[in-house]
């Protein structure tokens, strides 16, 4: 789409305005935000587009949109769809060899799980290789009850960041500010980097772990935007 307006401007409502014209989402809802820090980030995406629209670049509109269209609708569905991830959570499935691997692992796992024991109160079931183990039902229970306090704009971001880690608790870890975004990616890619490391990687997998990098640090940045 070409650009079609030239000022971009935040509503007292916190709407976004083109040209004085309100922004809708795809499904044509009112696109308001929760506070002036994310409105005014929202809108500096479109001020930043140039002669072409690029909604994929535009991923805070983007994670706006779902909240409002996909997310508010439905939160307690939404929710609970989400907290599945617990049940194969990626920080309790560790290698059983070689024994540099499972000391990273570890190193970099435990204190995010330490973190969480403390902050839900809840116990982990680790498990070598690949095969499911049940986690501990007060556990599913108690980062279900964490998820469904959270608002949809919240629920947005989260969603991406577990769907890129695999991880409930480095998502919620990094909502509370107990991980860093760029540490908190690289914990939940721990694997894939070592592997790297070893026997090096193609073109492809480096352009897809970027490609990983940059909407889950977008949606990172949601979060702290967020907070106002």
């Amino acid at each position: 789409m070409k650009r079609f307006y030239k000022q971009v401007s935040v509503t007292p409502d916190l709407g976004i305005t083109l040209d004085g014209r309100p922004v809708r989402t795809p499904g044509r809802l009112p696109l308001v935000l929760p506070n002036m820090t994310l409105a005014e980030a929202v809108a500096d995406e479109w001020r930043e587009q140039g002669e072409e629209i690029l909604p994929h670049a535009m991923r805070l509109t983007g994670l706006a949109n779902a909240a409002i269209e996909r997310i508010a609708p439905d939160l307690e569905s939404f929710a609970a769809g989400l907290s599945a991830y617990a049940e194969s959570e990626l920080l309790c499935y560790r290698a059983d060899a070689p024994e540099p691997l499972v000391a990273r692992q570890a190193a970099v796992w435990d204190p995010i799980l330490a973190w969480a024991r403390a902050r839900y109160g809840v116990g982990f079931v680790l498990v070598e290789g690949i095969m499911h183990q049940p986690q501990p039902p007060a556990m599913l229970a108690r980062l279900s009850e964490a998820l469904a306090a959270r608002t949809a704009f919240e629920l947005a971001a989260l969603s991406t960041i577990v769907t890129i880690s695999g991880s409930l608790v480095i998502a919620l870890a990094v909502l509370e500010g107990a991980l860093e975004p760029e540490a908190a990616f690289d914990a939940s890619h721990l694997d894939e980097l070592w592997q790297a490391e070893q026997w090096g990687e193609d073109d492809f997998a480096l352009d897809q772990r970027a490609a990983h990098r940059t909407d889950f640090l977008a949606a990172c940045t949601f979060l702290r935007l967020l907070r106002g």
